[in-house]
């Protein structure tokens, strides 16, 4: 058994954080449409720039049709997973994949299950 703080159970909790937030099937689908902000959300549409700070909450909470701090719940979910990344642009937050984890999150799962 892999004791604490010797990088298995760090990497197994944060799998496990990961698959918890990706346990529901809307954060699963806010991911996929992240993936590609340019053909889901409308450009211009945001306070700042889809590519350098990703998505407005106000666009995924119309994309969605569920209430502002649903979205805004789910997206911390995502967040706390490291699955994205938030960002503050004067008064909205935005998001965008943190590819880079998520690539880590695809190497993890390959190589245990």
């Amino acid at each position: 058994m892999a004791a604490a703080g010797d990088g298995v159970t760090d990497v197994d909790d944060q799998v496990n954080d990961a698959l918890k937030a990706l346990a529901n099937p809307i954060r699963r689908q806010m991911l996929g449409w992240l993936r590609d902000p340019r053909a889901n959300f409308p450009t211009g549409q945001g306070a700042a720039d889809l590519d350098e700070y990703g998505v407005c909450v106000s666009q995924l909470q119309e994309k969605a049709g569920l209430a502002q701090s649903t979205v805004s719940s789910y997206m911390a979910s995502l967040e706390r997973a490291d699955l994205v990344i938030g960002a503050r642009v004067g008064k909205w937050t935005h998001y965008r994949r943190n590819e880079e984890r998520i690539a880590r999150l695809i190497e993890v799962l390959d190589r245990t299950l």
